[in-house]
């Protein structure tokens, strides 16, 4: 046993356990709170493998949900990033680059390079996998701030086209989960006046 390789793995699983710890600005159902970043990528996890069939390509599984799994660890420390604050996302990139480096180095090199390499092609969208996984991470919060009646969408003023732009490219990994989620998260929310068209 390399007793210095298990004691980073360890060091590096341990200090993960602090995700649980950051809230996003998406009320889970019911509203009484808001969801943490572990509770997100369950969530997206658990959705897709049961969703993995409407993929634009074919995906590894297993892949799309270490993916998942992996992608806001980063937030540990670089903080969550609301996804329509204008102002925050002009640091995101550069907050979330130095927090990578900074998490993943706590791994064995091997596993450092794995997890930074896995979290960039999330990021750059650059496989089936993670154009897949990317359609998870943006369709889960949409679905809650649906079932929460779009409070969280009208507390910040949402506009629809802030919500088409974030989605420009969703459907490059599910053409048809992109409609489903436009038709019956987005759509019922602006004829109810909740996500503004203007």
């Amino acid at each position: 046993m390399d007793k210095e390789r298990l004691d980073k793995q360890m060091d590096f699983i341990k200090e993960i356990d602090k995700e649980k710890f950051i809230n996003r600005h998406t009320l889970l159902t019911g509203a009484k709170r808001r969801e943490n970043d572990a509770e997100h990528a369950w969530h997206a996890s658990i959705m897709a493998i049961l969703l993995s069939e409407y993929s634009n390509e074919k995906i590894d599984i297993f892949k799309t949900v270490f993916m998942i799994l992996i992608h806001d660890i980063i937030e540990i420390y670089a903080g969550d990033t609301y996804a329509y604050d204008e102002k925050a996302k002009l640091s995101q990139a550069k907050r979330e680059e130095e927090a990578a480096k900074k998490i993943f180095a706590l791994l064995p090199d091997d596993q450092r390079e794995l997890l930074y390499n896995t979290w960039r092609e999330f990021e750059e969208r650059i496989s089936p996998e993670a154009k897949f996984a990317r359609v998870m991470d943006n369709i889960q919060p949409m679905m809650l701030n649906d079932l929460t009646g779009g409070k969280a969408w009208s507390e910040n003023g949402v506009r629809l086209e802030q919500i088409l732009k974030r989605n420009e490219k969703t459907k490059e990994g599910s053409e048809i989960l992109w409609e489903y989620a436009y038709n019956n998260f987005i759509k019922p929310n602006v004829k109810k006046g909740i996500i503004k068209d203007k």
